[in-house]
């Protein structure tokens, strides 16, 4: 058997697995120790060792805690309940000013997590609800929620981003700042949609009565004071960073105590918070390091099979493709198995294959890591399997039924789309910031 036959026998048996419902770092982990096994014998029972001990000397893996402790510090002390309800008092009396509120929040959220399912989590506990109780349409709000959250893996400080940074062998901070303005471009249209939506069909986001809209200014200015303390939050951990006073590691150590302190001093760090926010943290920066483990371990097999030179020949000699159809072609690839995979999953499994293509094609990888992530948040919302549609039909109230999840998503993947296309046309709106900072 040939090796590019050997490595398509591999990559489709671990979809196969994943499709099955499978854990996803038992499948990856499984398909990679059985072809070590039937390839070198008992010798491939090394590989997976060896990616144990490439995954522990990972040095910015322990950020991961850190920011995933800093984020559900924050989720389960009601921080986030004291944003919303600074949205819901100042964007109260415009039209779909509450959906466009839940965007704002998202964005903050995305500000202290990284991930998107804390930002799922919040939107449909707290925001889902009370848009619903407020008579907005619920195919509009269940689509705001879903495409908010997906901002968490975009906006500093972005998990994903990290382990793309340690993949791609690119620096943390740049990848960050690269993520900013397409964040905050993608959060702008949305919001843009959503007014305009209103403006046309004001039925779908009503504004709220006036006897709600009577909140004296001393208590619309303390709920501001609250909405800032995530910024306040985000600038003690960014600021250090980015001017080079402080390592990755030490400025994620900064945000998570700066979080827990935050907490302290509001009198919400309870033992019940502190217990429940540290056995989470616990649960996802373990299935992070399984996925990474198996994935490595897979990797490595797999590369050794000769798999990112074939996939090369494979784009270039008998494709034909110049660089943009393969971009696009990967990019597509993405969509595909964003529909049953996560961020993680793909990032690991399939990055180490094109990131060294994308460079050989004369491609900044800075921009690519953006443009991953772009696809990776289009790729949580695309049915059938889109991770994203899952956690809120599993989030989401009895009223709400899988079909209006599948339909909510519709213009706001559009939208995302659009986002992605216009990244792609002109790099300089992922690039000029990390160019702006790291240039001076």
């Amino acid at each position: 058997m040939s090796q590019e036959l050997i490595a398509v026998v591999m990559f489709s048996g671990m979809m196969l697995m994943l499709m099955t419902g499978q854990r996803v770092f038992g499948a990856i982990g499984f398909v990679g120790a059985l072809a070590g096994l039937m390839l070198w014998g008992t010798g491939g029972a090394e590989i997976p060792f060896s990616a144990a001990m490439k995954l522990m000397k990972w040095y910015p893996l322990l950020t991961l805690p850190m920011f995933i402790f800093m984020g559900y510090v924050l989720s389960e002390s009601r921080i986030a309940d004291d944003l919303y309800k600074m949205f819901h008092v100042w964007m109260g009396p415009v039209r779909g000013g509450l959906a466009i509120g839940t965007i704002g929040l998202m964005v903050l959220i995305s500000a202290m997590n990284g991930l998107s399912v804390a930002g799922m989590a919040i939107g449909a506990t707290i925001a889902l609800p009370e848009l619903l109780r407020r008579n907005y349409d619920k195919l509009m709000v269940t689509g705001v929620i879903q495409a908010g959250s997906s901002l968490g893996i975009l906006v500093p400080p972005s998990v994903v981003l990290v382990l793309y940074a340690m993949i791609a062998r690119q620096p943390v901070g740049q990848l960050w700042l690269a993520g900013i303005v397409p964040g905050l471009m993608m959060a702008t249209l949305f919001i843009v949609y959503i007014w305009l939506r209103c403006r046309i069909q004001p039925e779908l986001g009503p504004v709220l009565p006036k006897e709600e809209r009577n909140v004296p200014m001393s208590e619309k200015l303390r709920l501001l004071r609250a909405g800032l303390l995530p910024l306040l939050i985000f600038a003690t951990m960014m600021v250090p960073f980015v001017k080079g006073w402080t390592s990755l590691v030490e400025s994620s150590a900064i945000g998570a105590m700066t979080a827990f302190m935050a907490a302290v001093l509001k009198g919400r760090m309870t033992r019940a918070v502190f217990e429940k926010s540290v056995r989470s943290t616990l649960a996802i920066s373990c299935m992070f390091m399984w996925i990474i483990l198996a994935a490595l371990g897979f990797g490595a097999i797999f590369d050794g099979l000769g798999a990112v030179r074939a996939i090369e020949d494979l784009f270039t000699a008998q494709l034909g493709l110049g660089p943009w159809g393969i971009l696009i072609l990967m990019q597509l690839s993405f969509i595909i198995m964003g529909t049953f995979l996560d961020d993680t999953a793909m990032l690991v499994i399939v990055a180490p294959l094109y990131v060294p293509l994308v460079g050989a094609l004369g491609f900044d990888l800075i921009w690519y890591g953006v443009l991953y992530t772009i696809t990776t948040q289009i790729a949580y919302m695309t049915p059938p399997f889109g991770y994203n549609l899952f956690l809120m039909r599993a989030m989401a109230p009895p009223e709400i039924r899988l079909r209006d999840i599948y339909r909510s998503i519709i213009p706001f993947v559009a939208i995302m789309a659009g986002a992605l296309a216009l990244v792609m046309l002109f790099p300089q709106i992922g690039l000029w910031l990390p160019h702006y900072v790291y240039g001076k």
